[in-house]
């Protein structure tokens, strides 16, 4: 609430998630999943200090992606996270010699209908916008999208990601292998 309402700075926010890795630490978790997209910062900051594997919700997605080709497109509904997750795109593209682009479209008005509790209008919107891309591969970009997915799917046969799916599968991976992701 305090990142969509812009009342606090983005080092306090950092500081918040680093604090909530470290208490989620004391719990004696496997590892650490973040489900939200703007608070890269502070993700990277955890993972850093942590013995955990600690995962940022677009990390595997991204990755993935990749394996589609480079004409990737992202749907997103919170307009505040869509920066970060475009340069951690250009950032992992890079890392992974990528030639990899990113095309954003904003599913506008989906996150309303969401918190009005209309998921059928929010699967809807985001279905309508996928129909209209042409891409490699179509990522939804919130986890709340995923809910979207069987839609989508049913409506494009261009290959769709979703956050949860993609870092659930790389967690689950990185744990069993008793690895830092």
């Amino acid at each position: 609430m305090d990142r969509a309402a812009n009342t606090v700075s983005g080092t306090e926010l950092n500081t918040r998630i680093v604090d909530l890795a470290r208490y989620a630490e004391r719990l004696k978790p496997a590892g650490i999943l973040y489900t939200c997209s703007a608070f890269g910062e502070g993700i990277e900051e955890a993972a850093r200090t942590s013995s955990l594997p600690v995962l940022k919700p677009n990390e595997a997605m991204f990755d993935a992606a990749f394996g589609y080709g480079t004409n990737i497109a992202m749907i997103y509904t919170f307009p505040p996270s869509v920066d970060g997750m475009e340069k951690e795109f250009a950032a992992a593209a890079e890392k992974k010699n990528s030639a990899a682009t990113l095309r954003s479209y904003f599913a506008e008005h989906a996150m309303d209908a969401l918190k009005e509790g209309d998921a059928k209008n929010h699967n809807d919107i985001i279905t309508d916008v996928a129909a209209s891309i042409e891409a490699d591969a179509i990522l939804l970009a919130q986890f709340s999208m995923a809910i979207a997915a069987p839609s989508v799917r049913a409506t494009t046969k261009i290959p769709l990601l979703t956050s949860p799916e993609s870092a659930i599968e790389k967690m689950r991976n990185s744990v069993q292998a008793k690895q830092p992701v």
